[in-house]
């Protein structure tokens, strides 16, 4: 797994990554069936054959159409099919209906990749000074941007497979941590005024820019995440019953689709059972709880007496910490319990309690690319710190995630915030 944040300036290393990066994505699919490429479980969600023909369509549409002399598209309705939502571009399929595609096949979809491959190689050998640096910029967005699709393909196959009662297993080989858990300690902040948003080294989106100050008071963040087992103890204190503790939309929400615990949880008090990607496991009380909304989240902390962590409080926490954790590299898959050292990088997106919007001054990027970010900043709350899917490097302290506050296929779980 490359780290495309830190391309090398060089001929060599600008294909080394994005010959890794384009290999990764195909290593997450070898395990599937020709069939399982075709799912989509839920609108949320997109069949794996979509993911690798749009992170395809991606490199085509903003590189080698505009930097590589005489190239011509694979398929003149690809543009239509595997565009995501880049309108200045032109129209595109329906997402909801993205399940419905049994063409291309899934050989076609390969032999595009490759044909893409073939001239972004080419591409990537021939660039001069006049079209360099813009060429190279939108690398490493594109190198990123599949790196992002490689997360989603991750927990695309898991909702997919999970509705299955079969209960499909994607890898039986995964390895499982039986680690345990220790009680939380917590670290305290002094007040004042910070600094959040990207410095100018290395890769960043244009959502974390610009960096500016924040005035914050002193505050105190856990070290590691909620457990199966305290979250447990929510579901059995009746806290899906209680409205006391649910926001307005949480509250019907949860009546409405009759949520009782975390997505993937079955069974009972008697014997609690967690849907993997590894298979059915029996729910291992030491790990952190995952795929629970916003909604679930913000409404556990308030049972327990405390609150989500703001964005700008996670992250100047993170920024005191080594970039390390539990990401796709060390193959769980899974969240797995703390270490000694505590738990921030990795394992599962925290929520925080910010809702997702422009920094002072932000201004997205020129053209189309421009859509990339800018235009969802509504109605979406802000995530941090990666996952056990994310590949390893693609994440930083300033790295703004966001889904909206009733997704809870994304790999995502919660620490606890308080005021000093």
């Amino acid at each position: 797994m490359p780290e495309p944040m830190t391309l090398q300036d060089d001929e060599a290393g600008w294909i080394d990554a994005y010959r890794k990066t384009r290999a990764y994505t195909e290593c997450i699919c070898s395990p599937l069936e020709t069939d399982d490429y075709q799912l989509q479980s839920i609108v949320e969600t997109s069949p794996p054959k979509w993911h690798i023909a749009h992170v395809s369509w991606f490199f085509e549409t903003f590189l080698l159409t505009p930097f590589l002399p005489g190239y011509r598209p694979f398929h003149p309705r690809f543009g239509y099919l595997f565009n995501s939502y880049y309108e200045t571009v032109g129209h595109m399929h329906p997402r909801s209906e993205r399940g419905m595609l049994s063409r291309p096949t899934v050989a076609t979809v390969y032999t595009y990749r490759a044909y893409v491959d073939e001239h972004m190689l080419a591409l990537l050998s021939s660039l001069d000074d006049s079209n360099r640096d813009n060429a190279l910029f939108r690398l490493r967005l594109g190198l990123n941007h599949e790196q992002q699709h490689q997360e989603l393909l991750l927990m695309d196959i898991k909702h997919n497979f999970s509705v299955n009662s079969l209960a499909p297993i994607y890898r039986t080989d995964l390895k499982v941590h039986l680690g345990k858990s220790r009680p939380v300690r917590w670290v305290e902040y002094e007040d004042g005024i910070r600094q959040i948003g990207a410095t100018a080294e290395g890769f960043h989106f244009d959502n974390e820019t610009p960096r500016h100050s924040v005035l914050l008071n002193a505050w105190r963040l856990a070290d590691r995440l909620v457990t199966n087992s305290e979250y447990l103890e929510f579901v059995q204190d009746g806290g899906y019953d209680d409205p006391r503790l649910w926001m307005a939309d949480g509250w019907h929400l949860i009546q409405q689709r009759d949520w009782r615990h975390p997505l993937y949880w079955s069974g009972s008090d008697g014997e609690w059972r967690e849907f993997t990607l590894g298979g059915i496991r029996l729910l291992d009380p030491h790990q952190p709880v995952s795929h629970v909304s916003f909604y679930e989240a913000d409404a556990y902390a308030r049972w327990a007496g405390k609150r989500l962590p703001t964005e700008a409080e996670l992250e100047c926490a993170l920024a005191t910490r080594a970039l390390q954790g539990n990401f796709a590299d060390s193959d769980y898959l899974h969240p797995t319990p703390a270490t000694d050292q505590g738990q921030w990088y990795g394992d599962l997106w925290n929520w925080t309690s910010t809702p997702y919007s422009a920094y002072p001054g932000f201004k997205p990027l020129d053209g189309a690319i421009g859509e990339y970010n800018g235009k969802f900043m509504a109605n979406q709350i802000i995530l941090k710190g990666g996952c056990c899917a994310t590949p390893a490097g693609h994440t930083r302290a300033s790295y703004r995630n966001f889904f909206y506050p009733q997704d809870r296929w994304v790999f995502s779980g919660l620490r606890l915030a308080d005021d000093a």
